[in-house]
């Protein structure tokens, strides 16, 4: 199928034209028509096959101009960064319409936002926390929403968003389109869908938990954070096919600490992104490693979401993530556009665990690799890597041993009471 042959207006073919697109993938041939007819969807796809799409294109082919100041529709995501790619995909889709869009998201000036809604706007892409302060300061005005969509409701409720989601449900019109669209599906999810949606329609274009068919998988078992360094280090000396490469760490204090050691090692080619860099530091890092000019970005997973970075030849987990849905998220960021990708992992005796978890999800082992020889095996171990000293003597004085010493007094019986 071709995009000409879904019910698309004139606008639209010409913007997806100007963007040298034909066809439409799976999850957006499925979506687009259910979407138009106005049923609620959950829609259910692996990451970078199009999803942001699935939802952008019926929900702007639908709207009409207006002159109207409070919007009509409402995109919830987790992150910052995501906020800013989906207000550039609606920008690349509405270049030949009046619709008005705006980024909502904290770390900001609340009173720029305050003054851009007032002034009027048709599409709202925002994360919850900033989005619930507007409700609160009567600006912004929920009552027109017509379309809701939520997207990566999974890493919403991960980051502690619950709380945030749930209030601004509560103060939407009843009479509303709810869209939600994700990698993975979880009990949790479902108890929001079961709650806010109505009789949705289930779209589901890859088995749960399945990576990408173009993803090439390894694992090394490595024993100590200097060592999984002096891998990455190797690794990325001696594969040239390593060009733009994704390194995810589990902290932002690993983030910083991998960063300054390879920033040495790979001077002017490293850049690094977390949450607690300053807005303008992120925008930098990821505008560097998407234009090439760095070829190497670590990361937590900020950016394992959502996030369209082309050509990444290779993603490193540095740290097995807990989660096999974050794995699966975390490689999906390669592999994209119908083009072969490679994901890495490094996995100490404690992540073990968790990698049999994620093969256990994905129903397929992790093909493993020996570390190679050229790589040192570091004895030096980090803060958090060091044995755990037991007192052993003071672990075995329990409240029932416990004999008071000459200074201590007895209570007064009226004290005592």
């Amino acid at each position: 199928m071709t995009f000409e042959e879904l019910n698309i207006n004139k606008p639209l073919r010409s913007s997806l034209d100007d963007l040298g697109y034909i066809h439409p993938t799976p999850i957006q041939e499925l979506a687009f028509p259910i979407i138009m007819s106005g049923r609620d969807v959950v829609g259910i796809a692996q990451t970078g096959t199009g999803k942001t799409f699935a939802y952008l294109l019926p929900i702007l082919r639908q709207l009409k101009y207006s002159e109207q100041r409070h919007p009509r529709v409402l995109i919830v995501v987790p992150t910052r960064e995501l906020v800013l790619q989906i207000v550039k995909e609606i920008e690349k889709l509405s270049g030949y319409t009046n619709i008005r869009f705006l980024a909502v998201y904290g770390g900001t000036n609340i009173k720029t936002q305050k003054q851009l809604v007032y002034n009027g706007v048709d599409i709202i892409v925002a994360t919850p926390g900033r989005l619930v302060d507007l409700a609160l300061t009567g600006l912004l005005r929920l009552k027109d929403i017509k379309q809701l969509v939520i997207d990566e409701v999974d890493q919403l409720l991960s980051l502690g968003f619950r709380q945030q989601l749930l209030s601004f449900l509560e103060t939407l019109p009843g009479r509303r389109q709810n869209l939600m669209f994700s990698a993975t599906m979880s009990e949790e999810i479902e108890a929001v869908i079961a709650k806010y949606f109505h009789e949705p329609l289930k779209i589901e274009v890859a088995r749960h938990g399945t990576p990408l068919e173009k993803i090439i998988q390894s694992c090394y078992h490595v024993p100590n954070f200097y060592t999984k360094v002096n891998l990455l280090d190797f690794l990325l000396r001696n594969n040239t096919d390593m060009s733009k490469v994704l390194v995810f760490v589990s902290t932002k204090k690993l983030a910083d600490d991998l960063f300054d050691l390879l920033k040495g090692r790979f001077p002017n080619n490293v850049a690094v992104i977390h949450s607690n860099l300053a807005q303008t530091a992120r925008i930098k890092a990821l505008k560097d490693f998407h234009e090439g000019t760095k070829g190497i970005l670590v990361a937590t997973d900020v950016v394992a979401r959502g996030l369209d970075i082309k050509d990444v030849t290779h993603v490193v987990n540095f740290d097995t993530p807990e989660r096999p849905e974050d794995y699966i998220h975390r490689i999906g960021r390669t592999g994209r556009a119908n083009k072969d990708g490679a994901a890495i992992t490094f996995i100490n005796e404690t992540e073990q665990e968790y990698q049999v978890a994620i093969e256990s999800v994905m129903e397929q082992a992790i093909p493993y690799k020996s570390i190679p020889e050229g790589v040192e095996i570091s004895k030096m171990l980090t803060d958090d890597e060091q044995p755990k000293i037991v007192d052993r003597i003071n672990q075995k004085k329990g409240k029932s041993n416990y004999v008071p010493g000459p200074a201590f007094h007895e209570k007064k019986r009226k004290t005592k009471k």
